[in-house]
C-alpha cells in the first residue's frame, strides 16, 4: 500500500491492530519494562527501516516506545509489530495521541508570522506551523467568522484513537469538564473545563472518504 492509503483502509488491513490513525500519521505505543528493552527494540526498528526516505518518528522512554509513521505504511507497521511480538513487548493503543494548539484569529496572515517567529517553527500551507525537530505540538491558526471577545481564542486539539475517544471524553467530563458541542462528532467534540477553557477531542472519522 502507498502513503495515500485511506484511514479506513489502513484499519481494515490485517496485522496492524497495534496501530491507530491520528490525522495524517499512524502511531503505536509499545510498553517496555526498561529503557534498555526499549533501546533494543528501537535498534531492531532501525535495521528494518534502513535508509528509508521517510523514517518513522520514535519516542523512547523507560516506560515504552511510541512509533509514528507519516506514510500509513501497512507493511512497515506489520513488520514493527512483529518485532515487538518477538521481543515480548505489548502494544497499548490507548496511550497514543497527537496534540495541536489552535489559535483563533480574524486575519490569519497577520497572526501566523508572530507564532512562526516565536516558536521557530516551519510553515506548512497557509495556516499551520510545525516543529522542524518534531518534538513540540503543531500550531494551527484558525479563521474566526466573527469576533468572540467573551470566549477564549486558543484551545488544544487532542487527536486520539477512534476507539478511545468516548473513554477519554468520559474521563474529562468526570473530572469536572462539560460538553460544549458534539455537533461534529465523531470528527471532533468540543469540551470545556470549569472556567470555560476549551479543548477539542478529535478522531480520523469523518475527515476523509471511507
Amino acid at each position: 500500500m502507498t502513503e495515500q492509503t485511506a484511514a479506513a483502509q489502513f484499519h481494515a488491513a490485517t496485522g496492524v491492530e497495534d496501530w491507530r490513525v491520528l490525522y495524517s500519521v499512524v502511531s503505536a505505543c509499545f510498553r517496555t519494562d526498561s529503557f534498555a528493552t526499549g533501546a533494543a527494540f528501537v535498534g531492531e526498528i532501525s535495521r528494518l527501516v534502513g535508509a528509508a526516505e521517510r523514517p518513522p518518528r520514535i519516542d523512547l522512554r523507560d516506560s515504552g516506545v511510541t512509533v509514528s509513521l507519516a506514510s500509513r505504511d501497512v507493511t512497515l507497521a506489520r513488520q514493527i509489530s512483529a518485532v515487538a511480538a518477538d521481543l515480548g513487548i505489548p502494544a497499548d493503543p490507548s496511550a497514543v495521541q497527537l496534540v495541536n494548539v489552535t489559535i483563533d484569529a480574524l486575519i490569519c496572515a497577520d497572526v501566523l508570522p508572530f507564532w512562526r517567529a516565536l516558536m521557530d517553527y516551519q510553515q506548512v500551507g497557509d495556516n499551520y506551523l510545525a516543529d522542524p525537530s518534531r518534538r513540540g505540538p503543531g500550531i494551527e491558526i484558525q479563521l474566526m467568522d466573527e469576533p468572540r471577545p467573551q470566549r477564549n481564542r486558543m484551545h488544544l486539539d487532542v487527536a486520539v484513537p477512534h476507539d478511545q475517544a468516548e473513554t477519554r471524553i468520559a474521563a474529562a467530563l468526570a473530572a469536572g469538564g462539560r460538553l460544549v458541542s458534539d455537533t461534529h462528532a465523531p470528527k471532533w467534540w468540543v469540551l470545556a473545563d470549569p472556567e470555560g477553557n476549551e479543548a477539542c477531542v478529535a478522531t480520523w472519522l469523518g475527515r476523509e472518504p471511507s
